[in-house]
């Protein structure tokens, strides 16, 4: 191979994963970093790494190559992967962009453009409208997205032509302050469609093949959520006609390296047409490329595809054609974000305390967060990626659920417990959820019975005890004499380690050991990570964290109920729209704040007069800042 050192131009999870492929390969590593970054994972994984200002500062990004030595940058996903400026930036430099050239980028990095490549190929696009015209002509709901970027940002479902501007509004401010361009397209929009996107790969010698097709239906507002190969309900016939049209597109816009070419599916069985139509190429490498490598077998063997970029960048011919690719199995994959799912899905910062990962046979878990590591709001919110496989679809999703229960990240809340109850679902088992099911249909938040049981049972176990316990940092061991108490959580719960009971139901434990308590409750053996600090005990259970505190911690939180409208995430106020002494609507916008991308309303609890205003525009705000104050109408 003519590359001998590489620059990940990434952070997290996916630099850790391409440096992987870097080491087994003999290559040189190169991390970057920023002052958010000093002691982050990928910084001690490379070979040597380099601080810069910012991971979007195309100068500085190939200055650090430059010094460090490296042949080739691998941009991995996001920030830069998608930028035409940064890969002509990195080629002027004689430099090699481990992805497809800047033209392919310019190409296709805008849908607008794109669609029209797609057109040229022959490949069937969704219908669409111009963003200027006359709203009330349009066949409503349609779709208003971005021309520029991708992963759901700049995008509304509008239904009437009564709602349009205000959504057109709100998707240009979002994409422009996305991607710096508020170009809008406006199409069609399948009310119950499946999500669908071919993997391709094409080298500089005129060769590309699929490598087979994966379902992302299971979304939340255009993000991902679940992801998993191959599509579980599509045939034979389908599957030939949709990655024929994902090479095709390629092949016309003469792609190379690893690119994803998605399409929305019209399914018959949600009442559709049983066309499909394309929606846009990713010109990277995707989050969920892991479900593709663990399904697909070229010439009966696995398939890395980092190595295939990096070989596809050093000039390489691909070493196989397209009947030498087949499938084998199934794969999902379940993306872990900082966010609180039952809590209205608002984004999630702090220190982790404690972090478990799931491992065993058939499950892969690629992530970059560990103990006592500061998870903040500057990037995006996924924290890693768990892909479990199996022989068949079934073996794969139990398999993921089984990974979920022994999944544990602890000091804030994630969506690890969301998304086990969501895999272990029926409409998830029978594959009958569709790209707008997550935004009509609510997922059952788990309840607090049996963690309680479990935080009251350490707790009354601590209690009789002064010496170390299994639930402190060194997870030391312990025995104990049991002994009966009151132990004061969200309530008071009465353990009885004598009799064996907590609120008179029967408990038996069966082993205490680095965090992890085992019970017997009324006969059904549980199995839980406990964290127990000065003020809170939590308990990871079936994924979900759960925080138990006494009356007295809870006590110093202001309550919404008081007129008090405090930060509910650390984050930017983006605008104030009332001043002190004004009067207000209940459920007027005070104002809104943004985290991780994420726009947030600020509301009156009731009707009322504003009597103090914290929030100014453009600020940082720490979680739980005092933003307004309503005081009630008499």
């Amino acid at each position: 191979m003519t590359i001998h050192t590489v620059l990940v131009a990434n952070r997290g999870e996916i630099a850790l994963r391409v440096f992987r492929t870097c080491h087994r390969l003999g290559l040189r590593t190169i991390a970057i970093y920023t002052d958010a970054d000093v002691d982050a994972p990928h910084t001690r994984a490379a070979d040597e790494a380099l601080w810069v200002p910012s991971y979007l500062y195309v100068d500085g990004v190939v200055a650090a190559a430059q010094e460090a030595g490296a042949d080739a940058i691998h941009p991995g996903y996001g920030f830069l992967s998608e930028r035409a400026a940064f890969a002509s930036t990195v080629e002027e430099a004689g430099l090699t962009l481990v992805g497809p050239t800047a033209d392919v980028m310019e190409a296709m990095g805008r849908k607008d453009h794109a669609r029209e490549i797609a057109v040229k190929a022959g490949v069937p696009v969704v219908p669409s409208y111009d963003a200027g015209h006359d709203p009330s002509s349009f066949a409503y709901p349609v779709l208003i997205k971005a021309a520029a970027g991708g992963g759901g940002k700049g995008m509304r479902v509008v239904r009437t032509s009564e709602e349009y501007a205000d959504a057109l509004a709100a998707a240009r401010r979002e994409a422009g302050s996305a991607f710096g361009d508020d170009t809008m397209l406006v199409e069609k929009y399948v009310e119950s469609g499946r999500h669908i996107e071919v993997q391709v790969l094409g080298d500089a010698h005129g060769n590309v093949v699929h490598l087979f097709e994966r379902d992302c239906s299971t979304q939340r507002r255009h993000q991902k959520v679940l992801e998993e190969a191959p599509a579980p309900t599509i045939d034979a016939a389908l599957r030939a006609r949709i990655t024929g049209a994902a090479v095709d597109l390629a092949r016309q816009v003469g792609y190379t390296s690893a690119g994803t070419v998605e399409f929305l599916l019209d399914p018959v069985e949600f009442g559709g047409t049983g066309d499909f139509y394309f929606l846009e190429m990713n010109t990277r490498l995707q989050v969920e490329h892991p479900v593709t490598e663990s399904v697909v077998r070229v010439a009966g063997g696995g398939l890395d595809l980092v190595e295939q970029q990096l070989r596809v960048a050093a000039g390489e011919a691909l070493a196989f054609a397209q009947d030498d690719v087949t499938l084998a199995g199934h794969a999902i994959e379940a993306r872990v974000y900082a966010e609180d799912s039952f809590g209205g899905f608002l984004p999630q910062a702090g220190t982790t305390s404690l972090v478990r990962w799931p491992s065993g046979e058939g499950v892969r878990v690629d992530h970059a967060v560990e103990s006592n590591q500061v998870v903040s709001t500057s990037y995006d919110p996924m924290l890693g990626k768990i892909i479990a496989y199996g022989d068949d679809r079934e073996t794969a999703r139990q398999a993921l659920v089984h990974a979920l229960d022994g999944t544990a990240i602890l000091g804030l809340t994630t969506n690890a417990g969301f998304l086990r109850v969501l895999v272990a679902g029926d409409a998830f088992r029978d594959a009958t959820i569709d790209t707008a099911w997550l935004d009509h249909h609510d997922v059952p938040a788990p309840d607090a019975d049996i963690p309680r049981v479990m935080a009251a049972w350490v707790s009354a176990m601590l209690a009789a005890l002064d010496t170390g316990h299994p639930f402190q940092a060194d997870g030391f061991r312990l025995g104990g004499a049991p002994a009966p108490s009151l132990v004061r959580l969200d309530r008071d719960v009465l353990v009885d380690r004598a009799a064996g009971t907590v609120d008179g139901v029967p408990v038996r434990q069966l082993a205490a050991e680095n965090h992890v308590l085992e019970l017997e409750i009324d006969g059904h053996r549980v199995r839980a990570v406990v964290n127990v600090q000065p003020d809170i005990v939590e308990v990871s259970y079936q994924g979900q964290r759960f925080v138990l505190t006494g009356p007295d911690w809870l006590a110093d939180h202001a309550d919404v109920s008081d007129g008090t409208i405090t930060a509910p995430m650390p984050g930017t106020v983006l605008e104030v729209t009332v001043s002190e002494g004004d009067a207000v609507a209940e459920g007027q916008v005070l104002g809104m704040m943004e985290a991780m991308k994420m726009e947030l309303s600020l509301k009156a609890p009731y009707a009322g007069q504003v009597t103090a205003v914290g929030a100014v525009a453009g600020e940082q705000v720490a979680l739980g800042a005092t933003l307004f104050v309503v005081e009630a109408q008499p």
